[in-house]
């Protein structure tokens, strides 16, 4: 039997979905659910997912600047779409736009961090509770062809090769829950994530594992929800764990000490 989710999740889970609801654009979609996007809502979700995309691979680190005639020039659009797409982004906590400063990726606090694994614990567990043998088997391809290409990169050198395999996992189990809702709560999460991830983490290694990552999925195979809950939930706190999580998140460097520490 499924166990009652910890009420911490529930007002979690709750807040995001309030979130989602009062930030998705009014006209992405009718009242029958048809996809009504205009060409200019698509030119702005193509500057969103490519921004994101960057982030989430850890090649625009925390605190990059994000100029817009260089984003103008590199996707080839138009500045107004671009600075459409920035405000969706700040709107998401991934950007921060400051006056007379302009806009970079976000910075998130330690006490952020922690909230944000508190969200996906909600929602990677209301994803688990979702996911059926059935949906397992329908995605069977999808989930062996993600975990050779994750094996592969586990095995390699390349940094973010590793990260973004990693990711796409849970990202996979969101569209195997089929929930479109919980899908894109996490996608939210997932790219905020890999900002505390290259701000926080203790050691150059990737601290999600490969092999937590197939206890999960054995689970689902299994029809073992509660198996799987549990999995995830030790999974995650591994990740969190693995963080630098201090209050006293932004200490006075002292450049020369560093720098002499560097050289020593």
């Amino acid at each position: 039997m499924i166990q009652p989710v910890p009420p911490e999740q529930c007002a979690a889970l709750a807040s995001l979905i309030q979130w989602f609801n009062h930030h998705r654009t009014a006209d992405d979609t009718s009242p029958m659910g048809i996809n009504t996007k205009s060409s200019k809502q698509q030119e702005v979700q193509r500057i969103i997912e490519s921004l994101s995309r960057a982030i989430a691979q850890h090649l625009l680190p925390p605190g990059t600047r994000l100029v817009e005639a260089q984003i103008v020039e590199s996707l080839n659009a138009n500045r107004n779409h671009v600075q459409a797409a920035l405000q969706r982004l700040a709107l998401q906590k991934i950007v921060t736009i400051e006056p007379n400063r302009g806009a970079h990726v976000s910075q998130p606090s330690a006490r952020e961090a922690r909230e944000i694994f508190v969200a996906r614990r909600a929602i990677e567990r209301a994803i688990i509770e979702s996911i059926t043998p059935d949906c397992m088997h329908r995605f069977r391809k999808d989930v062996k062809a993600h975990m050779v290409a994750e094996a592969a990169a586990t095995s390699a050198v390349d940094r973010r090769a590793i990260v973004r395999e990693l990711s796409d996992f849970h990202r996979l189990l969101g569209r195997i829950s089929g929930n479109t809702v919980l899908s894109e709560l996490l996608d939210n999460l997932m790219v905020r994530s890999s900002l505390i991830v290259a701000l926080y983490q203790r050691n150059d290694e990737p601290s999600c594992q490969h092999e937590e990552h197939s206890e999960i999925l054995a689970a689902l195979k299994a029809g073992d929800n509660d198996q799987a809950a549990a999995r995830m939930a030790h999974h995650l706190n591994h990740l969190e764990n693995e963080l630098a999580l201090d209050d006293n998140n932004e200490p006075e460097i002292d450049l020369k000490a560093v720098l002499t520490r560097v050289l020593a």
